[in-house]
């Protein structure tokens, strides 16, 4: 017998793969997404009776509170993504990513469950050679990063829930996403065979969003030992700077040129290596490495093109 599951933002990047394979594992799902991008990547599951849909905003607590009550589990997706969109809309970054979910902890019973994806962003930069672990001091350097670490306070003051910190996240979705690192250069080297990099000896961690699924799926079936608990998600094997993602890149695609930038920075100051080893000891293991979502993600830019604004 399946759970009820709530889903808010489970239109966007991770949601609609990560919706679709809960109603495969015989859940009833309800999302709850405002739609912003005019996405229809949840198409397919309208045909599932097992499959509801609210087109609202997260804040409007009046309609999304009594949603959240009839949950056994809660995935708060809903939030505004990364870095630069936060820097855009600081007061939809708050509302959206602090303050509503944290609003919604406070009606939760102690008996619901909460499976939330934060970010090892909060890791920032500096920490050298040294692998960041769940244990690492925080040192979030954006305004993302630092909604995420308050979040993730709050909700690990729960007793049932897992806050899962998230490496970059990289692949093909419904509801794609070509601003991620990695989604991006390979983009660049599929349209433009060339990138210019800017402090490319910064490094960070990587994950297929197939995989963040499979964690969920995981945290699901093995939810007593790892309740309670914060887990990295990465690519154990991909602790790169972006110069290496670059030659990773290039020997998919052998065209592609990439230079460093003698001049300027990069405005993402993000600098470090994760440990996902505290994850592995669960007995979970990702499947995707990043050669095979990088022959995935050249396959699907040719379908797709990032300007609305082109004959070609």
């Amino acid at each position: 017998m399946g759970f009820n599951i709530l889903v808010t933002g489970g239109a966007g990047y991770i949601g609609s793969i990560l919706v679709p394979e809960l109603l495969n594992k015989g859940h009833n799902v309800t999302v709850v997404d405002n739609f912003l991008y005019g996405e229809n990547s949840l198409a397919a599951c309208a045909a599932n009776p097992n499959f509801d849909v609210v087109n609202a905003d997260v804040r409007n607590y009046e309609m999304v509170d009594p949603l959240a009550k009839k949950a056994d589990i809660i995935i708060p997706l809903a939030a505004l993504v990364g870095a630069p969109l936060c820097k855009k809309d600081p007061v939809g970054a708050q509302t959206i990513n602090h303050e509503a979910p944290s609003h919604q902890f406070k009606t939760l019973s102690k008996d619901q469950w909460v499976l939330m994806p934060t970010s090892n962003s909060a890791y920032g930069s500096g920490q050298g050679s040294q692998f960041c672990t769940e244990e690492t001091p925080l040192q979030p350097i954006s305004i993302y990063a630092r909604d995420k670490v308050l979040v993730e306070k709050e909700l690990m003051e729960r007793e049932n829930a897992v806050s899962f910190r998230l490496a970059t996240v990289f692949g093909m979705s419904p509801r794609m996403r070509i601003d991620l690192l990695v989604n991006d250069f390979v983009y660049r080297a599929c349209k433009d065979s060339c990138v210019t990099l800017f402090e490319a000896h910064f490094k960070r961690n990587y994950i297929h969003v197939r995989d963040v699924t499979r964690v969920f799926l995981f945290a699901i079936e093995n939810f007593d030992k790892m309740k309670s608990n914060i887990f990295n998600v990465g690519l154990s094997d991909a602790n790169l700077s972006k110069l290496e993602l670059c030659q990773v890149i290039q020997r998919h695609l052998p065209k592609f040129v990439f230079l460093e930038a003698p001049v300027g920075e990069d405005p993402d100051k993000r600098d470090y290596i994760v440990s996902n080893e505290k994850l592995e000891k669960t007995g979970f293991r990702t499947a995707h490495s990043l050669d095979s979502g990088i022959e995935e993600l050249i396959k699907g830019f040719k379908m797709l093109k990032n300007s609305r604004y082109s004959n070609v």
